[in-house]
């Protein structure tokens, strides 16, 4: 059996989740990648007990992340089964559903009937009988919100989870959840978006600051661009890089020279304030308290470790704030 280090809630920050009393660390682990079929389990094993060491508890995954679909639930549910149940009042686990799962009409979008069957199908995966956020993972312009937020509604009611969010919605989207959600009382508590020091989106459509002030936590995924803000690519094009072993969501025409001069010129700054350029990019997305938590993903259990340090830097001042802006901004 795993035994937890018993210091691991004070080496971690956790903050409120929007309105709710939920607390996630500033810091969530995320199962998108290195979960799969692919990956090596001891290894999958050695990044959740470190994370969970770390003061890391909340894990996050998917109905589809793998590859192959299903097998990061089904790889952390064989985790949880051997290491963690006897923790599981500490963990927060979330999943979701809304990309294409299993052939046919009934296995994508956001549909009732979808959400409940891949929920019950997640929950099996992992042996558990509930998760603490199940999220609607994506819009579907061809199913009325009031359904898809109903659906979210009867699953809370139905004990399969406490909490519900959404993840990709915008502001206007979120906005018509909410109101949805808040005039049944369901306990919506999150939205998950992109949002890195490249990936502005929720500051452009309004997001971040509506949120903030309607009571909504929000989680940001890809905080490091699947790990351009880091040294990883200054110097060429590893061979075990993502790019190289993967290649679906970062290509090598993301490394240009012009991105390349930012990320060592954000480098500098980092240096400068006694982090990594990572780190600095994880503080940065936590500055100003609108923003719960940030989800990294970890290929080793060390990038874990290197991570979580950040949240002993997450005040900025004006002028590292000015400075990051001119950088990214030029």
């Amino acid at each position: 059996m795993y035994l937890a280090n018993e210091n691991r809630y004070k080496q971690m920050k956790y903050f409120r989740c929007g309105n709710s009393g939920l607390m996630l660390p500033a810091v969530s682990l995320g199962f998108w990648h290195n979960f799969g079929s692919n990956a090596s389990y001891d290894n999958m094993k050695a990044i959740c007990r470190t994370a969970f060491d770390a003061g890391i508890t909340h894990f996050d995954l998917a109905n589809n992340y793998g590859p192959v679909a299903g097998a990061a639930e089904e790889n952390l549910g064989r985790i949880l089964r051997e290491e963690f149940m006897p923790y599981r009042d500490e963990l927060v686990i979330s999943t979701k559903a809304g990309y294409e799962m299993w052939e046919g009409p009934y296995g994508d979008g956001g549909s009732r009937k979808y959400l409940t069957a891949s929920l019950d199908q997640s929950l099996r995966r992992m042996h558990l009988e509930y998760v603490d956020i199940f999220y609607h993972h994506r819009p579907d312009p061809n199913t009325p919100l009031q359904e898809t937020m109903l659906a979210l509604d009867s699953i809370v009611k139905s004990g399969k989870a406490l909490y519900v969010g959404i993840s990709n919605y915008n502001k206007e989207e979120t906005q018509a959840a909410m109101e949805i959600l808040r005039e049944q009382k369901t306990p919506f508590i999150i939205n998950q978006r992109k949002y890195s020091l490249f990936d502005r989106g929720i500051e452009k459509d309004g997001l971040k600051s509506f949120a903030a002030a309607n009571g909504c936590g929000i989680i940001a995924f890809c905080p490091l661009e699947q790990g351009l803000l880091t040294d990883r690519y200054l110097n060429g094009i590893p061979a075990d890089s993502r790019i190289k072993t993967d290649g679906r969501f970062l290509k090598e025409s993301a490394v240009t020279a012009e991105r390349l001069e930012k990320i060592r010129a954000l480098g500098k700054i980092a240096a400068e304030r006694g982090q990594s350029l990572a780190q600095m990019a994880l503080s940065w997305i936590l500055r100003d308290g609108e923003v719960t938590s940030v989800l990294i993903g970890a290929s080793r259990p060390s990038q874990v470790l290197e991570n979580v340090k950040m949240v002993d830097a997450l005040a900025f001042t004006q002028e590292e704030l000015d400075g990051i802006e001119a950088v990214c901004n030029g």
